[in-house]
């Protein structure tokens, strides 16, 4: 959060995207310049971090054995959480920083999970079975913020995505315990060229859509945050399916302006996946190579 805008400001801010020529020379449905950095946690199956303008995410992806879900014995499990480092900000400390966190694991839970049935989540959950009804994967998705600089939730979308590409799930070898009654005997690999990769071709990104004045921007900075009436993360992935749909703000939207703000997004997040696939496949290309 920014404080102290004089007036002066306030108005260079509203007046800049009003004539859609933002202070850092963007308009207003363009992205800031993004890096991304894969296996950047030695201990998790997967991790990535991203450095946007001056937001700097970093998420990872612990895969563990565990039992199917209730009602759902072909399916394996994810599950997703977000910190604030408090040093991040300073409205971070204390309370500040958990109640934010709780909203973006949230707004992230909601756009990657899918339903109660598993429908729509951002991968394939039958695909992270091995036994059905005994043995499957849990994936523990986590993201910190390690600097704020506006737009986190899109950040650590992006930063899970990158996690997901990068992860690898070990090779499990069932000795016994296929049959009803037997519970499972197994092996994990200690090969580490033997892992398989998760599909992550429909995992998607949150576009947030900030309204400032009477028009919209996408990739908000901290300052132009500090001036918005209301805010919609949409969730979309490579198909241009609305996976998930995130309001914030106390002003309400007219249906027509919310539905403009969602095609607008959705557009918006077609380069954006490009330019995201490109990012990770060269980090892991520069990271091959130096193997």
């Amino acid at each position: 959060m920014v404080v102290g805008l004089s007036a002066a400001e306030k108005n260079y801010i509203a007046g800049g995207i009003a004539v859609d020529l933002r202070s850092d020379g963007r308009g207003r449905h363009h992205f800031r310049e993004f890096s991304i950095d894969t296996s950047v946690v030695p201990q998790a199956n997967g991790s990535a971090r991203i450095c946007l303008g001056g937001t700097d995410v970093v998420a990872s992806v612990k895969a563990e054995l565990s039992t199917p879900p209730s009602g759902r014995p072909n399916h394996g499990k994810m599950e997703i959480n977000v910190e604030c480092s408090p040093t991040a900000a300073p409205e971070f400390e204390g309370r500040g920083g958990e109640e934010l966190s709780m909203d973006l694991s949230r707004a992230l839970q909601r756009s990657f999970l899918g339903g109660a049935s598993g429908a729509g989540a951002a991968i394939d959950l039958a695909s992270l079975s091995i036994v059905e009804g005994k043995l499957c994967w849990m994936l523990y998705i986590d993201g910190l913020v390690l600097s704020s600089d506006g737009n986190l939730l899109d950040a650590l979308s992006i930063a899970m995505k990158a996690a997901l590409s990068n992860c690898g799930l070990p090779k499990v070898d069932i000795i016994s315990g296929t049959s009803p009654e037997e519970e499972p005997d197994y092996e994990l690999s200690g090969n580490p060229e033997e892992f398989s990769r998760l599909e992550t071709s429909l995992v998607p990104v949150i576009v947030t859509l900030t309204k400032v004045g009477k028009h919209y921007i996408v990739d908000a900075t901290a300052e132009e945050e500090s001036q918005m009436t209301a805010a919609v993360s949409v969730a979309v992935n490579k198909k241009g399916s609305v996976c998930g749909l995130t309001k914030r703000g106390g002003t309400g939207l007219d249906t027509s302006v919310l539905l403009d703000m969602i095609s607008v997004a959705k557009r918006v997040s077609q380069s954006l996946l490009s330019t995201v696939d490109s990012e990770i496949l060269a980090s892991e290309t520069r990271h091959n190579e130096e193997l």
